[in-house]
């Protein structure tokens, strides 16, 4: 599989996947197999409702602690390049002088700059923001958080309009940490609400509207760099390059090879991610973003939805009823009677977009027990993913097949509901740390390891479920959960639209 371009000495690719809950590390064979593996948990705060904090220097040493327990069990003087996937909307501020944190950072979850996004929608620039951005205005993104962090640190703004302060995505600290350049690769930054993504450039018009000043962000630049060395992170790594940076779904996707048609990705986790290669230009696509998978030469597009809370709400449930999401997941019922959760814990993603929804359990009776809980939960999930894929294909044409991803993804019960509630074919990945993957495979891409032509020949096959509940059934589940959406939005029912 090796390319002639390959750098004399080196033949696998160290990835790092960044994501909300742990750091994991993984060494990649030059046949763009996983061989060696090292996860280090990390932690996440939340203060007050819709507050969302993790501590960047944790994460930093995660990240080095992680690459010393793989690499001392694979030889570091092989490894040719390493590959960063990353959490992407998370938002941190630092001193361009000391490299160090001004705060915690606010994660993608943090919905604290939901008053500012009610602000600009007052004012009408919502329809604006999404033209340019391709994102609905949402408090999830990074501007609104990067206005809360400047508004507390930098309040004139006098600092980050003097480059005093770096504002940054998960994957620009690391690279800063691993080297000391201010970068964010396309995707990334496409994510942030500040990026015109026809030009992938920032828009002076977003950085005045959020009252970020453009000498605090970083450089923009593409999916395989040129980004760093990694320095400062493994003393056998020093000279050796990052090649490859995404976001941690774009990073899914790229693994599953999904740069072909008629399929979405389904990273399934803390909250979850559908998105699919946009085949035809999409200007407008209700209810999901259109944004950058990654950038190669020109920017590829995709069609996406975030949703906040899927294996949350198990979390959520098991930690309410003193279990663990393992065995609520075992012990669910196979009808929920009617129960419905709606995980509107900081308001609903995609296709909703609505920060004012609350969480909500809609059918309780008397004969409501832990087992139907678990049940609706597990549907919840289930539900949430059914309704993007529907916007996607509403935008993007066809959806026959959900590729899907994650820690979640093992559990059979949920991909065989998935496949039942979506009434399409749903294939699971082989590989566990398919983020991780992904970053490898794009890493060795701009290393010169390996071409397109060798990615997309490599063996995807996991588990395949086929739905195999009628179509009548299905529709009644969905206009249940649909009327429990409604009343979580405050709406009446049959009024909750898509964003």
């Amino acid at each position: 599989m090796a390319s002639d371009e390959r750098v004399e000495g080196g033949d696998v690719v160290l990835a790092i996947d960044q994501g909300t809950s742990a750091t994991k590390a993984v060494v990649v064979t030059d046949r763009g197999e996983i061989s060696h593996r090292a996860t280090v948990p990390i932690h996440q705060s939340y203060p007050q409702p819709g507050w969302a904090e993790q501590d960047p220097m944790e994460i930093w040493r995660s990240v080095q602690r992680s690459v010393a327990e793989v690499l001392s069990e694979a030889h570091p003087r092989r490894v040719l390049a390493v590959g960063l996937s990353t959490q992407r909307e998370s938002t941190l501020l630092w001193d361009r002088n000391t490299g160090q944190p001004l705060g915690p950072l606010l994660g993608w979850q943090d919905t604290r700059g939901a008053s500012l996004c009610a602000m600009l929608r007052a004012d009408d620039h919502a329809d604006r923001i999404r033209e340019t951005t391709g994102l609905p205005l949402d408090a999830m993104f990074s501007a609104s958080k990067a206005a809360a962090l400047l508004d507390r640190h930098d309040p004139d703004r006098s600092r980050s309009s003097r480059g005093e302060l770096c504002l940054g995505t998960i994957d620009s600290w690391l690279l800063w940490q691993l080297g000391g350049r201010h970068l964010i690769e396309t995707g990334n930054a496409a994510r942030t609400q500040l990026l015109d993504i026809s030009t992938c450039r920032w828009d002076p018009w977003l950085l005045d509207v959020f009252n970020v000043p453009l000498p605090a962000l970083p450089q923009v630049t593409s999916s395989i760099g040129p980004f760093t060395t990694c320095r400062d992170l493994h003393p056998s790594l020093q000279e050796v390059p990052v090649t490859g940076v995404l976001g941690d779904s774009h990073a899914a996707l790229f693994a599953h090879a999904g740069w072909t048609g008629g399929r979405v990705k389904v990273t399934y986790g803390t909250g979850s991610s559908v998105m699919g290669v946009a085949t035809t230009e999409v200007k407008q696509a209700a209810g999901v973003a259109r944004t950058i998978a990654w950038q190669l030469g020109e920017p590829t597009y995709a069609l996406e939805g975030n949703i906040r809370s899927s294996g949350a709400t198990l979390v959520w449930l098991a930690r309410l009823l003193n279990s663990t999401p393992g065995e609520l997941a075992g012990a669910a019922a196979s009808d929920s009677q009617g129960v419905f959760i709606v995980p509107a814990f900081t308001g609903l993603g995609a296709p909703w977009w609505d920060d004012r929804a609350r969480g909500m359990i809609v059918g309780l009776t008397d004969s409501t027990g832990r087992e139907q809980l678990a049940r609706a939960a597990l549907e919840s999930i289930a539900f949430q993913i059914e309704d993007v894929v529907a916007a996607v294909e509403h935008a993007g044409g066809s959806v026959q097949m959900i590729l899907a991803d994650g820690g979640p993804s093992a559990n059979a019960t949920l991909m065989q509901l998935q496949a039942d509630t979506s009434g399409r074919h749903v294939r699971t990945s082989p590989a566990a740390e398919l983020s991780a993957l992904g970053a490898a495979h794009v890493a060795g891409l701009g290393a010169g390891l390996w071409s397109i032509a060798d990615l997309d020949r490599l063996s995807r096959t996991g588990a395949e479920y086929r739905p195999n509940s009628a179509d009548p059934q299905r529709r009644q589940r969905l206009d249940g959960w649909h009327a429990a959406v409604a009343a979580a939005r405050g709406l009446p029912l049959g009024a909750g639209g898509t964003a």
